[in-house]
């Protein structure tokens, strides 16, 4: 029966359903059904549920690890790469639909027995990337919470645009809406790579990048 179905038909399976429905909102009965198996050749041919959402999040993180390492290693240093840095993960994640709903569903407390899994895929990639820009980074910004602050605007605009200025919304399916919210992002990051404006002392954030 394992013969029916290839380790990558599921998995490719898996990642479409644990990105629209979650980890809490996919069962091995679910999987199974849409791959037309049972559970145990699920499970024979790819592991259970948990094994598989890992297995969804390591390819995730791997295409999002190595387009950020391209990045850091190309851009030149200084407040250009910060911009680098910016597009790319905004073009990342346009591409990648799959890749921001697996997170969206985490931020909203989606399988959360599994508490590794920032420590293990977003960890390495913010330092990877505050290595690359901590020399533009002023005293008094940290710079975990500015490319935090990239991450929570790419993801709020993904997810749900932006008002328009007389009606509606614009989303990330018009391009330039697109180009105006990427305008944004490149002001917003230079206002917060701006020198410090007050006299008071400096703050170390202990972040060790």
């Amino acid at each position: 029966m394992a013969s029916a179905i290839s380790r990558q038909q599921v998995i490719d399976v898996a990642t479409r359903l644990f990105s629209e429905l979650g980890y809490d909102g996919t069962s091995l009965r679910l999987l199974a059904d849409a791959t037309g198996v049972d559970p145990a050749t699920i499970i024979e041919v790819a592991g259970d549920k948990r094994e598989l959402y890992l297995e969804v999040l390591d390819r995730a993180f791997d295409s999002e690890r190595t387009m950020l390492e391209a990045v850091v290693s190309e851009a030149e240093p200084g407040r250009a790469a910060v911009h680098r840095i910016v597009d790319a993960y905004l073009d990342f994640h346009l591409a990648h639909p799959p890749n921001r709903s697996l997170w969206a569903h985490r931020w909203v407390d989606d399988a959360a027995d599994i508490s590794e899994l920032e420590d293990r895929y977003v960890r390495p990639l913010l330092k990877l990337a505050a290595n690359k820009i901590r020399d533009e980074v002023p005293p008094d910004v940290d710079p975990y919470y500015l490319l935090g602050t990239m991450i929570w605007c790419v993801h709020g605009f993904l997810g749900s645009g932006v008002l328009n200025r007389t009606q509606g919304m614009r989303r990330a399916d018009d391009a330039e809406a697109v180009a105006a919210f990427r305008h944004h992002l490149h002001v917003l990051m230079d206002k917060l790579l701006a020198p410090p404006t007050h006299t008071g002392g400096d703050h170390n954030f202990g972040w060790g990048v």
